[in-house]
């Protein structure tokens, strides 16, 4: 299936029959591609030293990329964009599947990053869409795992070879934020000195717990270091009892309370095709560990649609950085300043 062709409506119809894309085989019965080097370039969908998709700016802003004399570094973890069943696991050197992440992910969500700080984003071989909803066995967590194996490796190659002792963010969406998750327990919890370094982790559209750390805690307010920021967005007045407990954050507000923040508080959505920006095109209230919003009256903001998966009919995940993507440019620049002082 040539599924990185199709545009992002026709991959949530096609999500639909999940069950399609489950692989053939088991995961120990196939072999992964294999493993990244991240001393070559093209191991990475982004570096601050060429042009590439992360360098993106929405159409009729003025906004600037600041990577070329960003204090900051930003180590961004690109959400799921392998929806094949060939492999529990994607193919780094996939031509056709790099271009599409770079034309999406990398486009419409790294890029809110660049005013912040130079972004590197590795590839690595990502977990299967069918890896969430595997609950018959150990595939799926185990194709996460060898996902995350390569995103360890990226950061450990990142920290040897290019931060130089720079403050850093972390961000992640959906699988990536699951992975940027495991990444601070390993690097940050327990090192303080390199705790020192961390502005802000953006652990967005995954399931990170109030209480997910011994030493990290959620983010109090908009200019906070050294913790992190987290939501999974969804229809006002739903209510998903598996989320208590999850850490949700207001990016209108960057407040941890349960207030109602006001459209007007919404500095500006981009859709996929970073053509426009919507300014107050949503509201937003945490409610139970979920995000609450108005639906947007705007195009470009789809609810997540899957057939057999009722509790995700409500669900804005794929729109969690886009509704809020001028707000979360404007933080993260914002809490690098904050850093720095």
């Amino acid at each position: 299936m040539r599924l990185a062709r199709l545009g992002p409506l026709a991959l949530l119809f096609l999500a639909g029959c999940v069950s399609l894309l489950k692989p053939a085989r088991s995961f120990t019965a196939t072999t992964p591609a294999p493993a990244p080097n991240y001393a070559q370039a093209s191991s990475w969908a982004a570096l601050p030293t060429r042009r590439d998709s992360a360098d993106a700016l929405p159409r009729a802003a003025s906004l600037r990329d600041g990577q070329a004399t960003a204090a900051a570094d930003v180590f961004f973890i690109h959400p799921t964009s392998y929806y094949w069943r060939g492999r529990w696991n994607a193919d780094v050197g996939n031509a056709r599947l790099n271009r599409y992440t770079d034309r999406t992910t990398i486009f419409n969500q790294a890029s809110a990053f660049n005013a912040a700080g130079r972004v590197y984003a590795p590839r690595y071989r990502q977990a299967t869409l069918y890896s969430f909803f595997d609950k018959q066995g150990p595939d799926g967590q185990q194709a996460l795992d060898l996902a995350y194996t390569d995103v360890k490796a990226a950061f450990q190659y990142y920290l040897a070879h290019y931060n130089q002792g720079r403050p850093i963010i972390i961000a992640g969406h959906s699988q990536g934020g699951t992975h940027a998750t495991r990444l601070l327990h390993d690097f940050f919890d327990h090192d303080p000195a390199l705790r020192k370094r961390l502005v802000a982790a953006y652990l967005i559209g995954c399931q990170a717990k109030t209480n997910e750390y011994q030493t990290i805690r959620p983010c109090p307010d908009s200019l906070a270091t050294g913790c992190y920021v987290a939501w999974n967005t969804s229809d006002r007045g739903f209510d998903y009892p598996p989320y208590y407990g999850l850490a949700a954050t207001n990016p209108l507000t960057w407040a941890l309370d349960t207030l109602r923040a006001p459209a007007a508080l919404n500095r500006g959505g981009v859709g996929p095709d970073m053509k426009r920006v919507d300014a107050h095109v949503t509201d937003a209230q945490v409610h139970r560990g979920i995000l609450w919003i108005t639906p947007p009256k705007v195009p470009g903001y789809p609810r997540f649609f899957l057939p057999g998966y009722p509790e995700l009919h409500h669900s804005f995940h794929a729109a969690d950085i886009g509704l809020f993507y001028m707000n979360i440019r404007e933080n993260a620049a914002a809490r690098v300043q904050a850093w720095t002082r």
